[in-house]
């Protein structure tokens, strides 16, 4: 058992990090969790609270080792949005609003055809951009600097092609 690639990854992700799922498959069948990460390259999803395995941790100088109880990955087929209506597993599809947003909605057969909305924690940034200017940054004047002068025309060219 070790890191094993997926056969055909999904390009699509209907399901974010940060949404309520209910688990279709496996020893935790009809449970509901939210998603705390997706690993694309496995098409895997980790739900908090679900699919708990127990692992041997070595002793190191920052871990005590022992036993420890974590979350087991997923595959993304085994979980099933839920419909924020009425609570049921619900397939998605995209749709475009009025305005142009688009927007998941949900669709089967116990769903209620509600927009499903994007996590509030997807909103935030994992690393956060870093803001103070560093040596390989190159610097705001030269950036703003007009350099083409679309009037004069292109330098090297004959009349002809100008």
């Amino acid at each position: 058992m070790g890191w094993k690639a997926a056969q055909k990854v999904f390009k699509q992700w209907k399901i974010l990090r940060g949404d309520k799922v209910m688990v279709m498959a496996g020893k935790d069948v009809g449970l509901t969790g939210t998603i705390q990460k997706v690993i694309r390259s496995q098409n895997r999803v980790i739900v908090e609270g679900r699919n708990l395995v127990k692992k041997h941790l070595k002793r190191t100088e920052q871990n005590p080792g022992g036993i420890v109880t974590m979350e087991a990955p997923l595959h993304v087929s085994n979980v099933q949005l839920v419909d924020p209506v009425n609570g049921a597993p619900v397939r998605v599809t995209y749709r475009y609003l009025e305005d142009g947003t688009k927007v998941r909605v949900s669709t089967g057969g116990s769903a209620s055809g509600s927009i499903i909305p994007r996590p509030a924690i997807l909103r935030e940034r994992r690393k956060p951009r870093s803001l103070e200017v560093g040596t390989r940054d190159t610097p705001k004047e030269i950036v703003l600097e007009k350099t083409l002068d679309p009037s004069a025309g292109r330098p090297g060219l004959p009349q002809l092609f100008q």
